[in-house]
């Protein structure tokens, strides 16, 4: 294994950070402004449209695309640094560069699977950021936790298809500029367990398609990157030409696209939890508690050493992961893929916790981004196939031998 870090990767990381600390860090107060002035808007941000302006200038942009349609060609393990750079600021660094999701994962699938038409329609203005997209999969009604219960049907009538069902946790939903809904559907619920889906591309301004409301994780509305909405597809008719590949085939276009997916989750998760031990660092050096300082107690102490632990562990791992991705493909990569997807976001979660502790009030106000570092930390749990689908595999994996 070679983790070795080559020059270009290591240039475009050291510009990437740069760029967090001297742009999208101090944007963070300027976003909550924009945000407390406009509490109806759900899109169109000044400071987002500014720095992603900036990024662009300084070719921080598509940087997890492969280089034949705009991206910067990196592998998983180049990426990996760039990606834990952003995890900084979920709110702002990654819709900075355009690697946020779910457009990320959206502009994989019409890359690796999506018709020259397609690619034209929806690839290429995602990757100049002049629209946004949302992912639909996830159900209200099912356990989508097993992606073969969806029950939202994608019926063939003469040259369109007519979409029923309703989807919900949609992300981006909400951003009016999210102008594309890949949605995955039911084409035969009579075929093959794995073969009875199929993905299909609905724009917005589609008849039937209505927004039924927004959806908030412990109150946050992730507002900034367009929200979660719960959505219904009333008998929505979209030419033939929209589905993605061919029927039947969305189950395994849904595993091609969550397998980057998560790798990407947990490469930002890794930065997360650096800045909320740097801020549990910073808390614990300036305050004072019965004549000492928190950094001085040995509670605190052992929750620092055991972050660094953790953090450095967990980092090897992702690095492991993104180089048996890029070596022997992400199949062969999945035991990690799925190991990560566990323990990273159970250990940030950990570390995110202890700093909030360390700050007491404040922790949990809106003050320090870490209650809302928290709640996206939790969510991740249950986003991507939750911890216990993912360790149920894995177990069954490894007592297989």
């Amino acid at each position: 294994m070679d983790f070795s870090v080559d020059e270009r990767s290591r240039e475009l990381t050291d510009r990437a950070r740069t760029f967090l600390e001297g742009h999208v860090l101090p944007a963070e107060p300027v976003l909550d402004a924009e945000l407390a002035a406009e509490p109806d808007r759900w899109g169109g941000w000044r400071v987002i449209a500014d720095l992603q302006r900036e990024a662009r200038a300084q070719g921080l942009w598509n940087l997890f695309l492969p280089g034949d349609h705009g991206g910067a060609g990196l592998t998983n393990l180049q990426y990996a640094s760039i990606a834990e750079v952003t995890g900084w600021s979920p709110r702002l660094a990654p819709v900075a560069f355009n690697c946020a999701a779910p457009d990320t994962g959206n502009m994989e699938v019409l890359n690796d699977f999506g018709t020259a038409a397609q690619k034209a329609q929806w690839l290429d203005p995602l990757l100049r950021a002049e629209i946004r997209s949302s992912f639909c999969m996830t159900e209200p009604d099912v356990a989508s936790s097993d992606a073969t219960n969806i029950g939202t049907r994608i019926r063939r009538d003469g040259d369109e298809y007519v979409v029923s069902g309703r989807k919900w946790w949609s992300t981006g939903a909400m951003n009016p500029d999210a102008a594309i809904f890949i949605v995955m559907g039911k084409t035969d619920p009579e075929a093959d367990r794995h073969r009875q889906q199929s993905m299909i591309l609905v724009p917005r301004d589609t008849p039937g398609v209505r927004i039924v409301r927004p959806l908030s994780v412990f109150g946050y509305d992730d507002r900034d990157h367009g929200g979660h909405a719960e959505i219904a597809f009333d008998d929505v008719r979209v030419p033939a030409e929209n589905l993605i590949g061919d029927e039947g085939s969305g189950f395994a276009i849904a595993q091609a696209r969550l397998g980057p997916g998560r790798i990407h989750h947990c490469m930002r998760a890794i930065g997360m939890g650096e800045r909320a031990l740097a801020l549990m660092i910073a808390r614990a050096n300036e305050r004072q508690a019965f004549g000492r300082s928190l950094a001085d107690q040995g509670v605190v102490r052992e929750w620092a050493a055991e972050a660094r632990i953790q953090l450095e562990a967990l980092r090897l791992l992702v690095l492991k992961t993104a180089w048996l991705m890029d070596t022997v493909g992400n199949r062969r990569a999945m035991t990690e893929i799925q190991a990560i997807k566990i323990a990273v976001p159970r250990a940030v979660q950990t570390i995110i916790d202890r700093a909030i502790q360390v700050h007491g009030g404040a922790g949990v106000s809106s003050d320090t981004p870490l209650a809302e570092l928290y709640a996206g930390i939790r969510s991740l749990r249950l986003a991507d196939g939750p911890d216990e689908v993912h360790l149920s595999s894995l177990g069954r994996a490894e007592l297989r031998g």
